[in-house]
């Protein structure tokens, strides 16, 4: 068996008293509390510490990112946080570490911050959420990563559905039907990155969907920068949209009337709107074959290897190809 295997079924197998002593190792008492939260990608839990407000700890899968590309994470959420930005930064030890190692595990120690996922019902709440983004940006726009990856139509797109198809996850008779369509649709989500030229690619929060604001009484704060990355600023609003045409274009707006007020934005951008959602879902798709051998998978995305699961997807995708021949959203 090798070593990555074991590290892999020590990850999927990760036990109450590794974790406990895990927070132990990083400096804190724990009272015997535990939560286990909902993430898939790692293994995140609440626990409790004695004469103290309760944490998060986040161990990460064995062999996603390098221990660089971690710390490389950790720095930009501290940036982002020393310049007062609501986002959830990891804590430090006594020694100014944010990265430990535990019983052959990676882990991250964070202040436990609660709220609400955002219902996003109006105007003002887009606008507020605009302006945050854009002081992310702002400070993202700053300096480049050396260690994470960046967002491209390869990526995301045809080592995506390579991936699925080289390992059979599809049904045979979808096989063929599905390989048509996504090669097909790629290069009109070339044309649409033509279309919008030549972008800035900066340093961005990466998944910025509403399940990762949380909303206080006191306004939103940004969680789980793991997929932190370079790619173009519309990444992280295109997102936060939803429903009709209409709908989006009063969203867009709005988004875009906070965001400006502390970074510029560049409406080709624009342009990449329907091309970014549609590399996200081959995305989407790979990270489930990807992950697939790791029980938590099966249990929680059933569907994910079924005929109709795959069916949907070719229905959607064909959706998207339409969507990507309409003119871009407009901002006034």
């Amino acid at each position: 068996m090798d070593s990555n295997h074991t590290a892999q079924q020590g990850f999927y197998d990760l036990d109450p008293d590794t974790i406990l002593d895990a927070l132990e190792a990083f400096g804190l008492w724990p009272d015997g509390s535990m939560l286990a939260l909902n993430s898939y990608e790692n293994r995140v839990y609440r626990l409790g510490v004695e004469e103290s407000a309760p944490v998060v700890v986040k161990f990460y899968r064995p062999g996603r990112w390098s221990d660089e590309a971690i710390l490389e994470e950790h720095a930009f959420a501290l940036e982002l946080a020393e310049t007062d930005i609501p986002v959830v930064a990891p804590l430090r030890n006594a020694k100014g570490e944010t990265l430990f190692h535990h019983g052959g595990h990676r882990f991250t120690v964070f202040p436990c911050q609660g709220g609400r996922m955002p219902e996003l019902s109006g105007g003002e709440d887009y606008e507020i959420l605009g302006r945050f983004i854009g002081r992310i940006h702002a400070v993202g726009r700053l300096r480049p990563f050396a260690h994470r990856p960046q967002i491209t139509i390869d990526s995301y797109g045809r080592e995506s559905y390579q991936f699925l198809l080289e390992k059979g996850l599809l049904p045979s008779e979808l096989s063929l039907p599905y390989r048509s369509l996504v090669e097909d649709i790629l290069p009109v989500v070339e044309a649409c990155f033509a279309r919008a030229g030549e972008v800035a690619q900066i340093r961005l929060h990466g998944d910025c969907h509403p399940s990762n604001v949380l909303w206080t009484d006191t306004g939103p704060h940004f969680v789980d920068l793991d997929d932190c990355r370079t790619g173009p600023a519309i990444q992280d609003l295109w997102m936060l949209l939803n429903g009709s045409r209409a709908d989006m274009t009063m969203q867009i707006g709005d988004l875009l009337e906070g965001y400006t007020e502390f970074c510029d934005f560049n409406p080709r951008e624009l342009h990449l709107v329907e091309a970014l959602r549609t590399l996200r879902m081959l995305f989407y798709s790979a990270w489930l074959g990807r992950r697939w051998e790791d029980p938590a998978f099966p249990r929680n995305f059933p569907w994910f290897n079924s005929q109709q699961y795959w069916e949907q997807q070719i229905l959607a995708l064909r959706e998207q190809f339409a969507l990507l021949d309409e003119p871009p959203l407009v901002w006034n």
